[in-house]
């Protein structure tokens, strides 16, 4: 099978395209366990500062399993799209990050792409993902 490589801070034009149009994405973080939980989310793609950013709340399933993993070298987790025969994925560390500044360009970069504001929620976190690496078909 053959493997697309992409640099996750250098995206070809095609790649950076399919990742700013909308698009139901799914987020994988390891459980406790060890085994991955997959659950659909948005997801917004900043490839100038290497990050993949989820908007969510402190109680989910989601930011409870990276802070579980999460050490100094945070919780590995991946982001995937797909829409036919064009995919990708963006893989890396993450953190949960809970400070207001973060949160508020999370949700101004979600209402960017997915063309509407999320509604307030006091609770609201963000999973930051460092990009280490990424891979798809634009």
């Amino acid at each position: 099978m053959a493997t697309y490589p992409v640099n996750p801070r250098d995206p070809d034009p095609a790649y950076l395209d399919f990742w700013r149009e909308r698009h139901l994405c799914t987020l994988t973080t390891l459980r406790p366990d060890g085994t991955p939980h997959v659950v659909p989310v948005g997801v917004t793609y900043d490839p100038e500062a290497g990050l993949a950013r989820v908007i969510t709340n402190k109680a989910s399933t989601k930011a409870a399993n990276v802070l579980a993993a999460a050490g100094p070298e945070g919780a590995r987790a991946a982001v995937c799209q797909v829409d036919g025969r064009r995919w990708a994925t963006l893989e890396g560390r993450a953190w949960v990050r809970t400070e207001p500044a973060r949160i508020a360009e999370a949700e101004r970069r979600y209402a960017e792409r997915y063309t509407r504001v999320p509604s307030p929620n006091p609770s609201r976190v963000v999973i930051e993902i460092e990009l280490t690496s990424a891979m798809g078909r634009g």
